[in-house]
């Protein structure tokens, strides 16, 4: 029989403070997580467990399974499902944690301040009809990708810990159910502005924004007009974020304003994927029949979303409206030059450019091109100028690319840094495996339908280092074989 949540667990090292639910209650409704049959813990993130200041022995085992599962409570846990809304392809919709459950804020020894969210751990008020239940697959695939993201040192949200339910979940098919532990600096997005603006609730406005102040940039608070000064910031932490994300050629599949953390996160790895062959136009989503969240889309969807939050800050901007419209919009046009200027750093630093030079955003654009044109692997391709000499380039194929390479060598020769400079910037900078969709395909495959979790182990520890990997794990670097049928994702809900 399930255990009652209410239960005293050993402490384990958990030491929360829960801020959020602290704010008004129209933002959350405190709620427990609904126990599962049989809870077993599956995969286990002892690092992050450690950075958090938590007994990983204390948590490897059923204990631990009975609190990533949602049997039982860590102490000092104050559990609660948040309200939000959220532009969903483009449309408004009033949402919330329709599956989640935040436990609460934990301090880490560091003083760092982290949210711990139970994903898939029931039905709440937001669950609009749906169980509230989530699939092992797509947990796992957020665990998987979210860590790998962590790896490549781009700002994410991180999982801890993935508990099978021994419950079914109805989708499309019966599969086995499961709980995700996931740890972020907040869970505050866009979408919880748009709740409150909704409701005409200004000083509910006022307090979240307050509370966003304090809580993510404190510097700010005593900025001449911090309101205005948040949302600029959360532009510029947007902006780059959008351009790591192309760096290494991610597709989120579904940014909606729900899906855009304030603290500058990537947040909510559901039809996820990473770019194979490189093409501009790429998606992966099967609910995305319009390609409205495509690789090179994502940038001006992430302004076009940022506009939807400067329009819930308006009231606390300015108490003139059209001065209020003039300074956000002002600071929402910031967000392409932000962007540009980001990705075009990045990418210089991919291609080894440590000096600068009117014609590299030429070069740079046209290598692209070329890659395009030939189908080559986005990720390889750059692989391949970090790790050969310029001379031994034998993957770069094709008359654009051979005459690009040409060019590429000639702007190298410029630097008065030697090569070997240019090929350490570029080996920090160039991946050498990411989550490539097959690999993470079998993974899930494996631990899904045979019960075997070696496979999704084995991923975890190369992708932990993915700028450094081994000859013996040369085969996680290759590109899939070319397939008729193109790669799909599925959100999982």
């Amino acid at each position: 029989m399930p255990s009652d949540p209410t239960a005293a667990t050993p402490r384990a090292g958990w030491n929360f403070d829960n801020s959020f639910a602290r704010l008004p209650d129209p933002l959350y409704v405190r709620l427990r997580p609904v126990p599962v049959r049989a809870p077993r813990l599956v995969v286990f993130n002892r690092p992050l467990c450690a950075a958090l200041g938590l007994d990983a022995e204390a948590l490897a085992g059923d204990a631990g399974a009975m609190i990533f599962a949602g049997n039982q409570l860590p102490q000092g846990a104050e559990p609660l499902a948040q309200a939000y809304a959220g532009h969903q392809f483009g449309h408004f919709t009033m949402l919330g944690d329709g599956r989640a459950i935040l436990l609460g804020e934990q301090l880490t020894p560091a003083g760092e301040r982290f949210d711990i969210q139970l994903k898939g751990s029931g039905p709440t008020p937001f669950s609009r009809g749906g169980d509230g239940r989530a699939a092992l697959g797509p947990m796992l695939r957020e665990y998987l990708v979210s860590e790998a993201m962590f790896a490549l040192g781009i700002p994410s949200t991180r999982s801890l810990a993935v508990a099978a339910t021994g419950e079914p979940v109805d989708r499309e098919t019966v599969l086995p159910g499961a709980v995700l532990t996931r740890v972020a600096a907040s869970h505050i997005r866009i979408g919880t502005f748009e709740y409150l603006a909704s409701r005409g609730d200004q000083d509910g406005l006022r307090t979240l924004a307050d509370y966003c102040l304090r809580r993510h940039y404190p510097s700010l608070s005593a900025a001449a007009n911090p309101y205005l000064a948040l949302f600029s910031a959360v532009v510029e932490r947007q902006a780059t974020l959008l351009a790591r994300w192309l760096h290494v050629g991610f597709i989120h599949g579904v940014m909606n304003t729900d899906n855009m953390a304030i603290s500058g996160e990537t947040i909510d790895y559901g039809p996820c994927a990473f770019m194979d062959a490189y093409d501009p136009a790429t998606v992966f989503s099967s609910i995305d029949l319009e390609g409205r969240y495509a690789y090179e889309n994502q940038p001006n969807i992430a302004q076009w979303n940022l506009a939807r939050f400067a329009e819930t800050l308006l009231p606390l901007i300015h108490a003139d409206q059209k001065q209020a419209l003039q300074l956000a919009e002002e600071a929402v046009r910031a967000f392409p030059d932000l962007f540009r200027s980001a990705w075009f750093s990045g990418m210089r630093a991919k291609l080894g450019l440590i000096t600068e030079e009117d014609a590299d955003q030429a070069l740079i654009k046209d290598l692209l091109t070329a890659m395009q044109e030939s189908h080559a692997d986005y990720t390889t391709t750059f692989s391949a100028l970090a790790l050969e000499t310029p001379g031994q380039l034998s993957l770069l194929k094709g008359p654009a690319l051979a005459q690009w390479l040409g060019r590429w060598q000639a702007r190298l020769a410029r630097q008065p840094e030697p090569f070997d400079a240019a090929q350490a910037l570029m080996r920090a900078h160039n991946p050498q495996v990411i989550p490539r969709n097959h690999l993470v395909e079998e993974a899930l495959a494996a631990a899904t339908q045979r019960g075997d979790f070696s496979v999704l182990e084995r991923l975890l520890a190369v992708l932990a280092k993915p700028y450094e990997v081994s000859p013996e794990h040369s085969a996680y670097c290759l590109p899939p074989a070319p397939s008729s049928q193109p790669y799909r994702t599925f959100c999982g809900t």
